[in-house]
């Protein structure tokens, strides 16, 4: 008689602690299901580990590409390009002066063909560039030119004159 007591509060006990980690699972999934069915709980669960690994594997891409970026930009340097209706918006920023970085920029432009219709810069403590370039005057682009072939040559420039520099 007690051997079965002590089953029926061991069984107890193992009930409640599934319980309880059901419940925990249900919280950790952020799962919109009410009832504590074993099945929709695990469900849930399921989908929050693929929303996870989704998201880690995002955030691995966006490390790679960040870390490919490091190496073509060796220094501390900001370039973004946009594309505007007419031409590119090109932004190229560095906290430290880079004397002779505006003419190897300015040779990737040439090559690629684009014509600078306005620009600003500043080579004072930093260096600053904000240029709008386009079509050149005979409206002849090389081929179809997207705003990452134009970031990608004003990055070839920078590696460029970076080796350049160092070897000096």
């Amino acid at each position: 008689m007690e051997d079965k007591k002590r089953s029926k509060s061991s069984r107890g006990r193992k009930k409640a602690a599934l319980y309880e980690k059901l419940q925990l699972l249900r919280d950790v999934s952020n799962s919109s299901s009410s009832s504590m069915s074993k099945t929709s709980i695990v469900v849930d669960a399921s989908k929050y580990i693929e929303e996870l690994k989704e998201k880690v594997e995002r955030l691995n891409q966006e490390i790679e590409t960040l870390q490919i970026s490091s190496v073509q930009n060796p220094l501390p340097m900001q370039v973004t390009v946009e594309t505007l209706d007419k031409g590119f918006l090109i932004n190229v920023y560095s906290e430290k002066n880079c004397s002779g970085l505006l003419v190897s920029i300015l040779q990737a432009f040439e090559e690629l063909g684009l014509d600078v219709h306005d620009a600003r810069v500043s080579c004072s403590d930093s260096f600053q560039l904000e240029a709008i370039g386009g079509e050149n005057i005979e409206g002849q682009v090389e081929g179809n030119i997207d705003a990452q072939m134009v970031k990608q040559s004003i990055l070839q420039a920078i590696n460029n004159w970076s080796e350049s520099n160092e070897q000096k």
